[in-house]
């Protein structure tokens, strides 16, 4: 911890503490991403434990819900795992992205009888998604997982149902790697399915593929292994295939934290590299720069520097791989500006 950040974090603490010698209690209200609840839910019950006058009420009802309701200004904060887009920014004036952890998406699979880790490409993820590969022994899937005897049945794609940043990063990594893709489905929390069933959140998509024989989705790395689901290998720009792991994650950062933009903006997916999992993304906090009540803007940024200075801590065994510390320098610094 920088002697700056543990500073602050004194002169908070002692403000808080102030707070509740009086006997006040502040809740804060936040609502978005479903890929970052599980860590968000860690971070809200310690951090009460060290400020017991703080509350904070977190609905996980998907980033596109986070990103209208902050702009909305109807809760106090909001999360996504895409970043608003230029459009939205200009609706919400204001409105500063810090990013918290990092996941991975990965592909999960539900085929009765294959005890098998199947191997996936971008291109065939995409194919699968627009209904142009419909069966599991599907030669293009066959030719990625020699020796594992693929079943003649239908394929269930399973999608998100409502505005999602899982659903961004997912679609983002697929247009970078399918021309196709990025042509006709796009990148976006919401977009035009061709093909299948939504669920929602990622406990609903999870839970559907769980449910379904011959199901595919895609959730966040933590609702997958929660599950016990199957997921797959993906292969990566340096032509590895890769499982998602902590470490796979991190490498994709590595880059991104070298060249990271001042408001935090950035993807990360289908990272170069021999070691990157190709569908790894930031997830990000949205806060005003400007706070109507300030002494809940007091206590968001002290939550902020908490996060970074103890939170990160909680990250690995939760499935999300911590910031750089490179980023983390960065945002300690961009805080500041939220008054």
């Amino acid at each position: 911890m920088t002697r700056r950040l543990a500073r602050l974090l004194t002169l908070s603490i002692a403000a808080l503490s102030a707070a509740a010698a009086r006997g006040q209690t502040i809740q804060l209200n936040g609502a978005g991403a479903t890929f970052p609840a599980p860590i968000y839910t860690k971070w809200f019950s310690e951090y009460h434990k060290i400020h017991g006058n703080v509350q904070v009420n977190y609905q996980a009802i998907g980033s596109g819900g986070g990103i209208r309701q902050i702009t909305e200004r109807t809760v106090d904060f909001g999360a996504s795992d895409g970043p608003m887009t230029a459009e939205q920014i200009q609706n919400a004036p204001g409105i500063l992205h810090f990013p918290t952890v990092m996941g991975a998406v990965v592909p999960v699979y539900n085929i009765p009888g294959v005890d098998a880790e199947l191997k996936f490409t971008g291109a065939v993820l995409a194919e699968i998604f627009m209904g142009k590969i419909t069966k599991w022994n599907d030669a293009a899937i066959a030719a990625l997982n020699p020796g594992v005897k693929l079943p003649d049945s239908d394929i269930a794609v399973v999608h998100r149902a409502d505005g999602s940043g899982t659903t961004y990063i997912f679609a983002d990594y697929l247009a970078k790697v399918s021309p196709a893709w990025k042509k006709t489905v796009g990148v976006n929390t919401s977009v035009k399915w061709p093909v299948g069933v939504g669920g929602k959140g990622n406990e609903g998509v999870a839970g559907q593929v769980k449910q379904q024989p011959g199901a595919i989705g895609y959730v966040e790395l933590i609702y997958a292994i929660q599950n016990k689901i199957d997921y797959g290998q993906v292969r990566n720009s340096s032509g590895r295939f890769v499982k998602a792991s902590l470490g796979g994650v991190t490498a994709s950062a590595s880059a991104a934290a070298a060249a990271m933009p001042k408001d935090f903006r950035v993807s990360i997916t289908n990272a170069p590299g021999p070691d990157v999992y190709p569908i790894s993304s930031f997830t990000w906090l949205l806060v005003y720069e400007n706070q109507k009540d300030k002494a809940k803007g007091k206590i968001i940024t002290d939550f902020m520097h908490w996060m970074l200075a103890d939170g990160q801590k909680y990250c690995a065994d939760l499935g999300y791989a911590p910031l750089p510390r490179e980023v983390v320098a960065l945002e300690e610094a961009a805080i500041a500006r939220v008054k």
